[in-house]
Parts: structure tokens; C-alpha cells; sequence
């Protein structure tokens, strides 16, 4: 039997609220139950978040205290999946990558908004080798049948028809899911995952604290990097394997 081991992520989408900044750098810094959390930032829309110097400053200091990602919101801050008319997903995800690295971030991991994930999407994610976190081990209710995602519930590698492979470090448990098989069973590789505004809700900010600090008692403290490393001799899958409605 392997090695029985848990890594955190958090959806970072608010990082220009000082409330939301200041509860979720403390929580990352204190490294709750052992674990460095890997923060998967949403770039700032060009449209509504025009503070980009505050914005850079905040992600390099992230970046400074554990893993650091790439989180994208399709439609703006609001709209975590695509609308029906914005443009190819792929091409938002490339023009904000490229926006990253321009100032001096060097994100590895990738979590799409909403779970969003396509094959041209998962090219593009491979092109800039990040490892995805967007597969998941679990279906969330609220995505309308068909919606574009991906399934899995350990890590692998993604072979995509253009040649190129991606490594996919799926997310197992939200809070819910966490607290509850807590209680009962939990899998040998745990991937929990929350969002920074979570941290403005007395309740799940307390649940969250419990929950990592318990998890780390029945689970190895790890991270996304040693994950990575871990998975570097996983299976591969087709995308056509993991591809989900």
C-alpha cells in the first residue's frame, strides 16, 4: 500500500479585497495543520480590477510562501465558466499566462473556474507546463448536464492528440465532501481544496481551520510540488478517458 499523504489548494479570486487578502495570507502563513497551501490566483480583470501593481505585489508575496497557480474565471470575476458568447476558453488562458510570467510569476498549477476543462484548453495548460488541478473526483450539482470537465480521482498524465502529455492533480474533496468522510473514510490521497472569500464566513472559516488541522493528524502534510514529483511516473490516460459531462 502507498504512502498516505493530503495536499490543500485554494481558489485565490479576491486578492484585491483588503478584508479577504488579510484573513487568507494569515491562514496561509500559519500553515494550518502542516500544510503549505497552494494558492491558484485569478489574474485581475481588465475590465473591473485596474489595480494591477497592489494585485502583483499580493500574488509575489503568495508565491513567496508555498505553490503557487494559475485560476481562471472565464467571464469575469463573477463567471466562473464561459459564457456562451465569450471567446475560446484556450485563448484567454494563454493571454493571462503570458500576462503572469511578463511580471516576474511563474505559476505551475491550473485550476479552471467552475471546473471548466476542454481538450484545447488542456494543449494550452501543457504548452506552458503547468500541472491541472481541474479534473475532479467528484461532480459538483449546480453543472448543467454535458458542461465541459474532467474525472479522475488520482493523479495521472493527459496524452492529447496534438502529442504533448499533461499532468493532471485532481481534486478530491471540498469542504463538505472533507468534513464528512472525515467522519467515516478517507481515500489514501486526499486533494482538499476551498476559496479564499470562504475565510469571511465566521463558520466555514472555523470549519476550515478544524478540518486542516485534523487532516493533517490522519494524513501526511504535503503539497502540490511533491505530488508532482510523486506522479512523475503515473499512468497515462487518454483525454478521451477523462473527458466528462
Amino acid at each position: 500500500m502507498g504512502e498516505r499523504y493530503a495536499v490543500v489548494s485554494c481558489h485565490v479570486e479576491r486578492l484585491l479585497d483588503d478584508d479577504v487578502w488579510r484573513r487568507y495570507r494569515a491562514l496561509a502563513a500559519s500553515r494550518p495543520g502542516g500544510f503549505a497551501i497552494a494558492s491558484l490566483t485569478r489574474p485581475p480583470d481588465p475590465a473591473s480590477e485596474t489595480d494591477r501593481g497592489r494585485w502583483l505585489e499580493r500574488a509575489h508575496e503568495l508565491a513567496a510562501l508555498g505553490p503557487f497557480g494559475h485560476h481562471t474565471h472565464w467571464g469575469g470575476p463573477t463567471t466562473a465558466r464561459p459564457p456562451a458568447s465569450s471567446p475560446p476558453p484556450a485563448e484567454r488562458v494563454a493571454r493571462e499566462a503570458h500576462w503572469l510570467r511578463l511580471n516576474g510569476l511563474e505559476p505551475a498549477y491550473f485550476c479552471g473556474g467552475g471546473w471548466y476543462l476542454d481538450a484545447d484548453v488542456a494543449s494550452v495548460l501543457a504548452s506552458f507546463d503547468y500541472a491541472d488541478c481541474s479534473a475532479t473526483a467528484f461532480r459538483h450539482a449546480y453543472l448543467p448536464r454535458g458542461a465541459h470537465r474532467a474525472a479522475l480521482d488520482e493523479p495521472a498524465w493527459i496524452a492529447l492528440a496534438d502529442g504533448q502529455r499533461l499532468l493532471e492533480l485532481p481534486t478530491t474533496h471540498s469542504l463538505g465532501l472533507l468534513a464528512r468522510a472525515l467522519a467515516r473514510s478517507l481515500p489514501p490521497t486526499v486533494h482538499f481544496y476551498f476559496h479564499d472569500f470562504d475565510l469571511c464566513d465566521a463558520r466555514r472559516r472555523m470549519a476550515i481551520k478544524a478540518a486542516l488541522r485534523v487532516l493533517g493528524r490522519v494524513r501526511r502534510p504535503s503539497d502540490l510540488e511533491e505530488q508532482g514529483r510523486r506522479a512523475a511516473e503515473a499512468r497515462t490516460v487518454l483525454w478521451a478517458g477523462v473527458a466528462a459531462g
